[in-house]
């Protein structure tokens, strides 16, 4: 049985590219790519019509595209200028999560029977971005967020119970989204021959438990179109929280980011002690005037006291930047 929520996913193709192009103001149609340790990390769909791809060194990016426009990477850059996208979203639709900037996820079923079905809802949403954000979008709706993610990037929507269906014929590469980190275990199901997620899919559980390393098995479910984790059957400690109190407002966004890692560190501890961890952030400020934001970050890894830094900061600095 598939216990996989069912999801829409938002894609802003090549944002971290769209973010830097905006931040600098040179034209959206120019060849452009983003660069960290001498990489491209990401790249516009003219700079890839002139032969640039992810991991090319720049030196052969800008042989191969001599009218390149450079940037670098800037994780604070990209989260701060996605903001105006997900409140978009969020205007028509709740429980709206950040998977990273860039995508965002919601669940389906109450806003689609709201507006009609999720066709209208997709094309409601990719109208609503466009409007108050100025981006173009693609929607993908299907069960999970592995699943929705790549049918966003197909703009599909997978029909309920067939997201496995959807997945097989698909490269066994799609596992390496932005943030997992399975390159290593992507090779070495090529070098098997498993070279699509059906094919990986089609395995017994227990043979990928006892050949594979162990973020495989995490793999294997998305593969299978199930969720990342079977469901919690045990009920959770009832004293996690961790708590500091100020006098004063915090006035800097360096403090908050400093106050959510110090605070991370021993929360995260306490979920280690249990053999717990944390996928999903709620970050929430109050101003002195009393207004409340709320943003939830949805994470693929287990978040870390530093990850947790970093998105309070990404995501005050981008409610900062959207008023």
């Amino acid at each position: 049985m598939n216990d996989a929520p069912r999801l829409l996913v938002l894609w802003c193709p090549d944002w971290p590219v769209v973010a830097a192009g905006a931040a600098a103001g040179t034209p959206p149609t120019s060849p452009a790519a983003v660069f960290s340790a001498n990489r491209v990390v990401a790249c516009s769909a003219s700079a890839r019509h002139h032969g640039v791809g992810r991991g090319m060194r720049r030196r052969d990016a800008q042989s191969r595209c001599p009218g390149l426009v450079v940037h670098q990477h800037d994780p604070d850059r990209d989260a701060r200028l996605f903001e105006p996208v997900a409140a978009a979203v969020e205007a028509q639709a709740v429980g709206v999560e950040v998977v990273r900037p860039g995508l965002v996820a919601v669940p389906v079923d109450g806003a689609a029977g709201y507006f009609g079905g999720e066709a209208a809802l997709a094309e409601l949403l990719i109208d609503e971005a466009a409007a108050r954000a100025g981006v173009e979008c693609q929607v993908g709706v299907a069960d999970g967020l592995f699943a929705a993610t790549l049918a966003a990037r197909r703009s599909a929507l997978v029909p309920r119970g067939r997201a496995g269906e959807f997945l097989a014929p698909l490269s066994i590469g799609e596992l390496n989204q932005p943030g997992d980190d399975r390159g290593e275990l992507v090779d070495l199901l090529k070098r098997l021959g498993l070279r699509t997620l059906g094919a990986f899919a089609a395995l017994a559980e227990r043979d990928v438990a006892g050949r594979f390393p162990k973020d495989a098995i995490t793999a294997h479910r998305l593969a299978r179109g199930l969720s990342e984790r079977p469901p919690l059957r045990r009920a959770l400690p009832p004293d996690l929280a961790v708590t500091e109190t100020f006098d004063e407002p915090l006035r800097r966004i360096d403090e908050a980011a400093f106050v959510a890692k110090t605070l991370g560190e021993r929360f995260f501890a306490g979920l280690a002690n249990h053999g717990l961890a944390c996928t999903r952030l709620a970050i929430v400020a109050v101003t002195e005037a009393g207004e409340e934001r709320v943003r939830v970050w949805r994470c693929a890894e287990p978040l870390t006291a530093r990850s947790t830094a970093d998105r309070v900061r990404w995501q005050c600095e981008g409610w900062l930047t959207a008023r």
